[in-house]
């Protein structure tokens, strides 16, 4: 019966992602808001009491889903990227400039304010810097209203239009994999005791060599594939010429692979695989046929998850929510995202006439529009497998409760506050 069920909502989500786009573009509702409410119905049925939804027990079945979940919606990101970011380039850094704001400046004020809360609510410290990590990064999967659309191919001269889609799309991309360091602290808290036994340890290798070496693989398998699609000198090598756009799913793969095998952060090699494989031959229509695969796919397996979540939600996922959680939850959402990301965009800031530059209302637009999601969901699960007291109800209901309010809050403001913002409006 629960494998019947699985197929089943399989199937739905699978109809709902290919009708909801289309049905809910003139209104300021969004898929992922429609999802989570259809399964919360679907949780008050009298379904079978062996449903595998309580997160105690199937945290590594979780733990694989929203990875994979994320690793898509990451590959998807970078082949969307029009702005090209060349390492021996300064000025190309400089367009960047929002980005790195959000991710230095931003992100840890936001964990460390997450953290603090956390703690004041009676939090232990390695659950409270947890809690901070898991929350504190943007969603690739959950903010596609908010981010580029898609690469524009067939002009030499590419770039984004779009400062502050740009600025959403480019952070989200990069941060899933920059908040794991944060993770690794509090999962270092929960195993080795005192700061003093491991944080060199976790300079040198949990903060610097695995972002290193995420982002060398993914350059590597990037630039392989590109020179075998386009370069190659036998044909039937070059999959570009035949368009065969399923080597997205490969260098998803094969980049996560390669990163977690030699010890990086996967999330990053994928990303910056994505990137560098943008890099070349960068018009070429071969990019928009990996990203439709890329964003299709990630399209119906977010579904799925927002489902199954909505189902949960109505079947005891809540059940450990209090007040504390809630005002975490919403403080994070109203207020912390907020303040810490025009802290980390306003001063210092470049003209909005300059590549990179907002203006003060997309400044506000970007520092709100923090989307979490299904990365938050997949950070609980790796560290409660990696420290089970890290795995706790009250955490696992802050979090739902906290992806929820964020697929509400953002899913009814994206579309009216986006538009206002087009660049053609203004």
């Amino acid at each position: 019966m629960t494998a019947d069920l699985v197929y089943l909502v399989a199937g739905a989500s699978l109809l709902l992602a290919i009708v909801l786009p289309e049905l809910l573009s003139r209104w300021a509702v969004s898929a992922p808001m429609v999802l989570v409410g259809v399964g919360m119905l679907i949780g008050l049925t009298p379904l079978p009491d062996d449903l595998p939804l309580d997160p105690q027990q199937n945290r590594a079945a979780i733990e694989h889903v929203t990875e994979l979940v994320v690793i898509v919606a990451l590959m998807g990101v970078g082949l969307a990227l029009d702005r090209p970011l060349s390492p021996r380039d300064p000025a190309s850094w400089r367009r960047w400039s929002s980005t790195w704001r959000l991710l230095a400046i931003g992100m840890p004020i936001t964990i460390a304010a997450v953290a603090l809360l956390g703690w004041t609510a009676g939090l232990a410290p390695a659950a409270a810097v947890l809690l901070g990590a898991c929350l504190a990064p943007t969603d690739p999967v959950l903010a596609s209203d908010v981010q580029v659309a898609g690469p524009q191919t067939g002009d030499l001269e590419v770039d984004e239009a779009d400062e502050l889609r740009f600025t959403l799309t480019s952070e989200a991309g990069l941060n899933d994999g920059l908040a794991f360091p944060f993770v690794y602290v509090a999962i270092l808290l929960a195993t080795e005791g005192a700061v003093s036994q491991w944080a060199l340890t976790w300079v040198g290798y949990y903060l610097i060599g695995k972002i290193v070496i995420g982002v060398v693989a993914g350059i590597v398998v990037g630039r392989a594939l590109a020179y075998l699609a386009f370069r190659s000198s036998n044909r039937s090598l070059r999959v570009a010429e035949r368009g065969e756009s399923l080597l997205a799913l490969a260098a998803l793969i094969a980049s996560y692979g390669v990163g977690e095998v030699l010890g990086g952060y996967g999330f990053l090699a994928v990303f910056t695989c994505a990137m560098t494989f943008r890099s070349a031959e960068r018009s070429h229509d071969y990019h928009a046929a990996m990203h439709e695969v890329a964003e299709r796919l990630e399209r119906l397996l977010t579904l799925f998850v927002l489902l199954v979540l909505g189902i949960a939600l109505t079947r005891g996922l809540l059940d450990a929510l209090d007040w504390r959680g809630v005002a975490i939850g919403l403080a994070l959402i109203l207020v912390v995202r907020p303040l810490a990301g025009i802290l980390a965009l306003a001063p210092w800031s470049r003209s909005s006439d300059d590549a990179g530059g907002l203006t003060r209302p997309q400044q506000w637009a970007a520092a709100f529009f923090g989307v979490r999601g299904v990365g938050s969901l997949y950070y609980l699960a790796y560290a409660a497998g990696q420290a089970p007291e890290l795995g706790g109800d009250w955490l696992w209901s802050t979090v739902s409760f906290t992806v929820v309010a964020s697929v509400l809050v953002h899913g009814v403001l994206s579309t009216p506050v986006m538009m206002r913002l087009e660049p053609s409006r203004t």
